[in-house]
């Protein structure tokens, strides 16, 4: 059988399928990170990917990820590349990657705050939201901890169930 699939696809889909290491569950793709892979006229395959956060931990480990994945894939020459603008939000997250993180008991963020354009407006009072339980459903949920296991995530618990989740944050 002869593969109709491009370089390009080829490339693509091998890095769309690289699994963010803090959230294994959930691809690059699906958390919105991977923004462009474009075959350059040398032969080089260029991936542009997006963190969460500036500064966020993982980026150094997604990015060797995503070159051995591209590499596996058949492509000697690779690049990946960070791209800041626009900045990561998370209504980037892909409708399967919102209902895998519920399906792994970490509630997914709700829709990202607007964003105006030109600066950034100070505000000094914290934004909260009040997820729903992913393990029972129920609105009534409170915050432990604005800061979880990772940057992206906070520690709430249900008032319903008692049970302890995380929640992605809306950014």
């Amino acid at each position: 059988m002869v593969s109709t699939l491009t370089d390009h696809d080829r490339a693509r889909t091998a890095a769309a399928a690289v699994t963010d290491p803090e959230l294994p569950m959930l691809t690059l793709q699906d958390l919105g990170i991977l923004r462009q892979v474009r075959i350059e006229q040398d032969g080089t395959v260029a991936v542009w990917i997006t963190p969460t956060y500036s500064g966020c931990p993982a980026l150094a480990e997604m990015r060797a990820d995503v070159d051995r994945a591209v590499r596996a894939a058949g492509f000697e020459r690779v690049e990946v590349r960070t791209a800041l603008s626009p900045a990561w939000s998370s209504d980037w997250i892909t409708e399967q990657g919102r209902r895998k993180l519920a399906e792994h008991g970490i509630s997914p963020p709700g829709q990202a705050p607007a964003r105006p354009n030109g600066p950034v407006p100070l505000t000094l009072l914290p934004t909260r939201t009040v997820p729903c339980c992913p393990l029972c459903g129920s609105a009534e949920t409170e915050e432990l901890s604005r800061f979880g296991a990772t940057s992206c995530k906070a520690l709430h618990r249900c008032r319903s169930c008692l049970e302890p989740f995380e929640h992605v944050k809306e950014i």
